[in-house]
């Protein structure tokens, strides 16, 4: 690995953010997931998470859209409501999910220097009952038109924006937060993807 590639890799490592995860309810189709992979990695987020309650496990994703995003972040796939909120609980402050409701607070209000999981339901239904019920609350995305819908992977991008710009002037960028464990085994895991891309003549970005 050249140490231009290396130096890319300890960059990007130092830029994540480990308080702030993306999690995806029964979304369905795989090209808004992959379009959602690729804004969690120039965000600087890690992990993210694809809960599938109500529609068959994903076995791939849309790698045109994603831009081979998915092998630098660390998925976690769960078919069990309880179990995924649970492993949220144990790793984020606060669980928020995406739904017009009249307790909804604006996307603007939202705290990013504090540690957050962020829902996004279905393209179709959105957020199940049941999530909304196990989360700390609803949040919207202020919006004037006559549709008041975005697509999943825009209402995530302009979302994970504004916690990129809160989390910016806050100085969260400015130094790496993640642990050494994580750090360490991430960048062998990178390590490993470069040298199966250089193996085939060229490395993927």
């Amino acid at each position: 690995m050249t140490p231009e590639r290396k130096a890319k890799f300890e960059s990007v490592l130092s830029h994540r953010q480990p308080d702030l995860t993306i999690v995806l309810e029964n979304v369905f189709d795989p090209h808004n997931i992959s379009a959602v992979m690729r804004t969690c990695d120039a965000v600087g987020v890690q992990d993210i998470y694809i809960l599938n309650t109500r529609i068959p496990r994903h076995k791939k994703w849309g790698t045109k859209s994603s831009s081979s995003a998915a092998k630098w972040l660390t998925v976690h796939q769960f078919e069990d409501l309880d179990a995924c909120v649970a492993q949220l609980r144990s790793r984020y402050k606060r669980i928020l999910t995406t739904h017009l409701s009249s307790d909804a607070v604006s996307l603007h209000h939202i705290d990013f220097t504090d540690s957050i999981a962020l829902v996004f339901g279905n393209e179709h239904s959105g957020v199940t009952d049941e999530m909304r019920a196990l989360a700390d609350g609803n949040f919207i995305i202020p919006q004037v038109g006559i549709i008041r819908s975005l697509n999943i992977s825009v209402a995530c991008a302009v979302t994970l924006y504004e916690a990129f710009r809160q989390k910016n002037e806050a100085g969260f960028y400015a130094q790496r937060r993640m642990e050494d464990e994580q750090y360490h085994h991430l960048m062998e895991e990178w390590k490993g993807w470069n040298a199966r891309a250089e193996a085939q003549n060229g490395e993927e970005d």
